[in-house]
């Protein structure tokens, strides 16, 4: 019974972890609860009546999520920082009472608060801090003769934002990185389990398997790409920080592989890296798995086996059965292990092996125990491998790139253009009316969060009015329900800023949905609740939304288009450098930083693929350019996949028996990196005199520069399949990008 509750909660962590990696959504969600209520049982002992706990609960809400540094020193010292901060907006606030002072000052403080971006997280958090305090003040209605009462309130609710902080919530790098590497395990079985279903799947749910294999895949890089983001903070040794670094990079690429593999095996022909790739893409022509039944099962039993392997601790590393299974797996690699089967099969099974190979390599990393008694020949000579690149493992320096200034520099332009948009919003909001309008600007400042081009502003808007049309119907029931409850009103505010927090990163629309909920019960404690006043609400976010897109459309605008191109520009260029590094090592150049090369990579298509999204968002009426950006952006994700396989397999040179630097390879990429020139041309200037070349295959190439040398034992197929698919995706970038492509050279 015990062992069978033990896997219960196994499983359970495992689902969270997954879904939510490294618990951060849930650590934020309890740590800004948690300051909530500390303050509202401190005030409420002390006697405060239920404006000072509207205060406190604001207060302890905005102290608690505006601080966003890394490292608990630099959190403390912004929270010290941002109690003054939050005095002086305060006192601001209850002084200024003129209409035209007042708001002349509260332009100016949004202008600072966004201006004070460019310095950081530091500089970001604390013009929140003082732009939030100064909207509680008009919120709560503070007076000059409230100041010494609310100061009171502001220090309780920040004294418990940091209690909550370092003590009953605590949250430190190494402890989300674990955390992390711990998600990173249970989405890798997540993409299994799907690749599973993918395997068994019949013509009538391949469809649905397929889905789940493209999102378990999206998912396992999002998960990289916070875990190399968390590593530099997480990690006190440099190199162990590369080391985990790479091994994650491994498991990645391999489990991409292994759906890729799977895919071919169940079509006709070899199945397209795209279709991983692109949502809605079709499904390669081919019925059920084309093998003998017997392929088939053992097929299966090994993916469940190569499940189990992913999701045992890390520390439970030993044991005869788990030796066993990983020598089997482990033996894929070595042809005369393979089962008998079609060779698209067999190719599968190579690829459980080098799956395993990235698992084990993977636990290693991360401190699993060494059992090495009952290792088979290919899990010695596995071990080997990995402990030559591990002591292989060099840390590289980055080379900075020069800010942007003057107006160019996003802050001072958003600056400017909320300001603008702040003041337009104060000037009908006050139409709609006098005593609510400081609605408008909120709903003005927040379109203008993590956005960078006007259409971001745009869908961002209109998933806040969405989110608050559906808030002020759940205001009304909820205000119904608990009537003036004071403490269930505010067990139910603190349910909504949970899920207000647990489910910002999921879905703009679900924020504000909760936000305003939680609104409406506080417009109840405070006894101005009606009807009249949540509809105001939906008027005033409308404005606000209308009043930010103006001044982004207008006001030194940085439109969608000219911000994907731009992005465009980057991601071919840091395409262009990993690829460039990795065929120089593979064709005997000397060792480069590929790794971070690579993560530049990502960063850079994680950055154009959310710029896309006013693009691609269901509700625009371009069908076609949605279409357009959505292929491209694939198409870009499977050259980034082939981009980071060669990079992968350019740092195991120095220690791989079976991959060898090849000279030839210079030439056969050459033509590669020429055609990400052309199409990175074409997209800064589309009047550049640039055109994309075709020709003969890579492997034909390469057999060119050299007549009758085999290239077997010198450079691995899988080189040449990645180099080919990535040459064949570069080229498929000029239709949808408008690049002349020039006829084949004979």
């Amino acid at each position: 019974m015990r062992a069978a509750v033990g896997s219960v909660r196994a499983r359970l962590r495992d689902l969270v972890a997954a879904n939510d990696p490294g618990l951060l959504r849930l650590a934020a969600g309890l740590r800004t609860v948690g300051a909530i209520a500390l303050t509202l049982a401190v005030l409420g002992l002390l006697g405060t009546d239920v404006r000072h706990l509207v205060a406190g609960a604001i207060a302890a809400m905005v102290s608690t999520f505006a601080i966003r540094e890394k490292q608990r020193s630099q959190q403390a010292v912004t929270l010290a920082l941002g109690l003054p901060v939050a005095l002086a907006s305060l006192t601001l606030a209850a002084v200024l009472n003129s209409r035209v002072g007042g708001d002349v000052v509260f332009v100016a403080l949004i202008f600072c608060a966004v201006y004070a971006r460019r310095f950081g997280d530091r500089g970001t958090a604390l013009g929140l801090i003082g732009f939030q305090v100064y909207f509680l003040s008009l919120f709560v209605g503070a007076t000059v003769s409230a100041l010494p009462q609310l100061y009171g309130v502001v220090a309780v609710a920040f004294a418990s934002s940091a209690l909550v902080r370092f003590a009953l919530v605590p949250e430190t790098p190494a402890g989300i990185l674990a955390r992390l590497r711990e998600a990173f395990r249970a989405r890798l079985a997540q993409l299994v389990t799907a690749q599973l279903e993918l395997l068994d799947a019949g013509p009538e749910e391949i469809d649905g398997a397929l889905a789940h294999v493209r999102d378990g895949t999206a998912r396992l890089h999002e998960t990289a790409m916070m875990i190399q983001g968390r590593l530099e903070d997480g990690t006190d040794d440099e190199a162990m920080a590369r080391l985990v670094q790479r091994r994650i990079a491994d498991a990645e690429i391999a489990a991409e592989r292994l759906g890729l593999l799977l895919l071919t095996a169940r079509s006709a022909e070899r199945a397209d890296t795209l279709t991983l790739h692109l949502p809605g893409a079709p499904v390669p022509e081919g019925g059920l798995l084309p093998v003998r039944e017997e392929s088939t099962t053992t097929l299966r039993r090994d993916l469940e086996a190569l499940r189990m392997l992913v999701l045992r601790p890390v520390s439970a590393d030993t044991g005869a059965g788990l030796a066993q299974v990983r020598n089997r797996l482990l033996g894929y690699r070595d042809e005369e292990n393979l089962p008998k089967a079609s060779p698209a099969v067999q190719d599968v099974f190579r690829g459980v092996g080098e799956a395993a190979r990235a698992v084990l390599g993977l636990r290693i990393a991360l401190g699993g125990a060494r059992d090495e008694s009952d290792d088979s020949p290919s899990t010695a000579r596995s071990r080997e491998e990995l402990d030559a690149e591990d002591a292989a493992i060099d840390a590289g320096e980055e080379a900075a790139e020069a800010p942007a200034s003057g107006w160019q520099r996003p802050t001072t332009r958003a600056a400017v253009q909320v300001a603008v948009g702040s003041s337009l919003a104060i000037v009908g909001g006050e139409f709609l009316s006098a005593q609510r309008w400081y609605w408008a600007v909120l709903t003005c400042w927040i379109v203008f969060i993590n956005t960078a081009s006007t259409g971001e502003i745009l869908v961002k808007g209109y998933r806040r009015l969405l989110g608050t049309v559906l808030g002020v119907v759940a205001g009304l029931l909820l205000a119904g329900l608990v009537g003036h409850h004071t403490w269930t009103a505010f067990g139910l505010v603190l349910l909504c800023v949970f899920a207000m927090f647990y489910s910002a990163p999921l879905s703009y629309t679900l924020m504000s949905f909760f936000v305003t909920a939680a609104l409406g019960v506080l417009y109840t404690l405070l006894h101005t609740y009606s009807l009249s006043v949540l509809v105001l609400r939906v008027e005033e976010t409308a404005l606000g939304a209308a009043c930010g897109i103006i001044a982004a459309a207008f006001v030194l605008p940085v439109h969608t288009d000219r911000r994907t191109n731009d992005l465009l520009g980057t991601v071919l260029d840091r395409l262009a450098e990993v690829t460039e590094a990795a065929i120089d090592q593979l064709s005997g150049g000397p060792p480069d930083d590929l790794l971070d090369r690579a993560r530049d990579l990502d960063q850079a298509l994680a950055d154009l693929r959310a710029a896309t999204q006013p693009l691609t968002h269901p509700v625009t009426p371009l069908r076609t350019r949605r279409n357009t950006a959505r292929y491209v952006v694939a198409l870009l994700e499977t050259c980034a996949y082939h981009a980071r396989s060669l990079a992968a397999m350019a740092e195991l040179l120095p220690t791989h028996p079976s991959i060898a630097a090849d000279p030839r390879l210079r030439r056969a990429g050459q033509r590669i990196l020429d055609n990400i020139a052309a199409i990175a041309a074409r997209a800064a200037d589309e009047r550049a005199a640039a055109q994309v070349e075709t020709g003969a295959s890579i492997a034909a190439l390469l057999e060119s520069e050299l007549p009758g040398v085999s290239r077997y034992g010198r450079i691995t197929d899988r080189v040449l399949r990645h180099l080919q698919r990535l040459d064949e995706a570069v080229v498929g970038l000029a239709r949808p990008l408008k690049v002349p492509v020039a006829a084949p050279r004979r």
